[in-house]
């Protein structure tokens, strides 16, 4: 059918795949040949050749040289049926949640727990644009490695971006590209710390990071983080007993607060480390959710000790991980040397997208607008969980998160909401001493998600019954 929507290759290949799903052409089957199969279907003989090509490939046909293809006999395996629910273990951990977060089991909140942002709130016409426009335009320039610091093209984007925001950063003595936020956490990690060593984290703080200093036999001290900042105190005595290596801190728009870092305790806290010689680890992962220009310590320090690792995978696609990661320059060349020992170079396909999009000068009104419905999100999201009952001790200033008292053990409900199959996340996860918690961090993305709000409206039941 020349005038149908598939192509003739796809219409060849479907019709082939159907009958042999059929058992219409059984295991063993010889089927024509190119020239016989192109003269019955009336296509060329390149059609048949891709369209055997791609049934090869599914694994469906055979091809024997010199004899033609086959229908290629397959062991059909019986599904199992996926288990009801998600099987929380005794203790909820950051494995736990990780796997979770991926399992077909969570029939509903798994995407809202990741932080992910609905098709709908992005602008997916405008990524795919790029990745048209790449596809057409880099050619072979995609078949070899790209620069080990990145596409350089997108360094000198990612540069105007922090001079926008106060910061100068020079594309090539300052600016490595990574694979995403956790990518350059974990080359900045593994370069400054040893197994034994002390790193400072906020607490509350991500997780993910607590998990994976943990895997590293690094010893975690946690600083209390307020709406302002974290404990300028409490990190004073924490330096000066423990001499860490690092502080890695989440100052704009915090990850599970929303809070941002005030200016006052912004100075204190290089202060802090200037005093007791160490290295401040800067994540803006969400700060482009921060209405207005928000203080970074990196714009304060002028990357004397503040490594800035930020990221774009949260404003556009999830599936683009394309970070940074902005610091001084024999900082960037180490880190730049161990990225090439751990991966060789970062995909320049999606930094090439990535650059795409800025370049068009469509980024900041895109981001403008998701902040603007993340914002209205979370004024609903928080008036629904006050009216359910929750608590909101600190409303975020800004961001996709809010962290809400239930009024018992967290990590009881985030259990038992998994025997329903919805994925909560327990205050628990985002201390890095595992202490006890009451809190819960929602995302603002369940605001539309009906079944959700009833199955929380259930639990909020059990326990005032």
């Amino acid at each position: 059918m020349r005038e149908a929507d598939a192509t003739l290759v796809s219409q060849l290949t479907d019709d082939l795949a159907r009958r042999i799903d059929d058992q219409g052409l059984r295991p063993g089957t010889r089927l024509p040949s190119i020239r016989k199969m192109a003269e019955q279907t009336g296509v060329s003989r390149f059609t048949v050749v891709e369209a055997y090509d791609r049934l090869v490939a599914r694994g469906l046909l055979q091809s024997r040289r010199g004899a033609g293809f086959f229908v290629k006999a397959r062991t059909r395996q019986a599904l199992q049926p996926a288990p009801a629910g998600l099987q929380a273990p005794a203790r909820i951990d950051h494995a736990w949640l990780l796997r979770s977060l991926f399992n077909a089991g969570a029939s509903f909140g798994a995407p809202s727990s990741m932080g992910l942002l609905p098709a709908d709130w992005l602008d997916p016409e405008m990524v795919a644009a790029a990745v048209r426009a790449v596809g057409r335009s880099a050619r072979t320039n995609l078949l070899a490695y790209g620069h080990p610091q990145g596409y350089e093209p997108l360094r000198q984007q990612i540069a105007a971006l922090l001079h926008e925001r106060g910061l100068a950063a020079h594309p090539e003595r300052n600016l490595l590209t990574t694979s995403g936020v956790t990518h350059g956490l974990d080359l900045v990690v593994r370069h400054f710390v040893q197994p034994g060593d002390t790193v400072l984290v906020e607490d509350p703080g991500w997780f993910v990071i607590f998990g994976r200093l943990a895997s590293m036999g690094v010893r975690l001290i946690g600083v209390p983080r307020g709406p302002h900042g974290p404990d300028i105190a409490w990190l004073e005595k924490a330096a000066a007993e423990h001499k860490p290596k690092l502080f890695i801190i989440n100052g704009a728009v915090h990850n599970p607060t929303g809070h941002t870092l005030s200016a006052g305790a912004a100075y204190d806290v290089l202060r802090v480390a200037e005093r007791h010689d160490f290295k401040v680890i800067e994540d803006v992962t969400y700060s482009e959710l921060h209405p207005g220009r928000a203080i970074t310590l990196a714009e304060l320090d002028r990357f004397k000790r503040v490594i800035m690792v930020g990221g774009f995978s949260k404003m556009l696609a999830a599936s683009l991980r394309v970070g940074y990661v902005a610091a001084d320059p024999d900082t960037v060349q180490q880190l730049t040397d161990l990225k090439l020992l751990a991966g060789l170079t970062s995909c320049e396909v999606g930094e090439r997208v990535v650059h795409r999009v800025l370049m068009e000068g469509q980024y900041r009104r895109h981001v403008e607008r998701v902040r603007l419905r993340v914002d209205e999100a979370r004024e609903r999201c928080v008036k629904g969980l006050l009216k359910l009952g929750f608590a909101v001790p600190h409303e975020p200033y800004a961001g996709i998160f809010i962290l809400a008292d239930c009024g018992r053990d967290s990590e009881t409900v985030a259990r038992e909401a998994a025997g329903r199959g919805m994925l909560l996340v327990p205050g628990t996860l985002f201390s890095p001493s595992q202490t006890p918690s009451t809190l819960l961090r929602f995302a603002v993305t369940m605001e539309d998600d009906a079944k959700m709000w009833r199955e929380l409206a259930v639990l909020q039941r059990a326990r005032a019954g």
